[in-house]
């Protein structure tokens, strides 16, 4: 139920990865800042890549990511790391606690794999929202018009239709 949302996600990312130039995944969007597709698709992928990553030691940190340039500035090599992220999900619920400092305060709060999916998801969710803001202004690449929507809100608008 969850990782199959996930895939979907994950998938409409690489499908949109895969219309972009080079020069327009690093391409510095005024409207967020300057920041890039790329920077947005490397944040993405590294949350997943910490859960995954620290699943087995029962700690999840998200702070403790890698910052991968190299994700951020090639887009083939992020469709490979969304690739390796998507073999890696299926993993049965458990508990794990999560870390992070909070100004200067260290937190540790319960939680479990499925709950942390979830925040990934929409976590994902929320950027691909960021990255559609970047892709509109280049008016070359073709995007699901639910790209960047929470499932919720499409379930809404479907009832609002009917």
């Amino acid at each position: 139920m969850l990782t199959p949302a996930i895939h979907k996600t994950l998938n409409e990312l690489t499908d949109m990865l895969v219309q972009l130039s080079d020069a327009d995944y690093c391409y510095p969007c005024p409207d967020l800042s300057n920041a890039t597709i790329g920077a947005h698709t490397r944040h993405i992928i590294e949350l997943f890549q910490c859960l995954v990553q620290q699943y087995a030691g029962g700690v999840v940190n998200y702070d403790s990511r890698q910052r991968d340039f190299r994700v951020q500035t090639d887009r083939i090599f992020a469709q490979k790391s969304i690739s390796a992220v998507l073999k890696t999900l299926d993993k049965p619920n458990k508990d794990l606690q999560l870390q992070q400092e909070i100004d200067g305060e260290a937190l540790c709060i319960a939680t479990n794999y499925h709950r942390e999916l979830l925040y990934n998801l929409e976590h994902c969710i929320h950027h691909q929202a960021l990255i559609k803001v970047a892709i509109l202004q280049l008016q070359t690449v073709e995007v699901d018009e639910n790209f960047g929507v929470a499932r919720s809100t499409i379930e809404y608008r479907k009832q609002c239709a009917q």
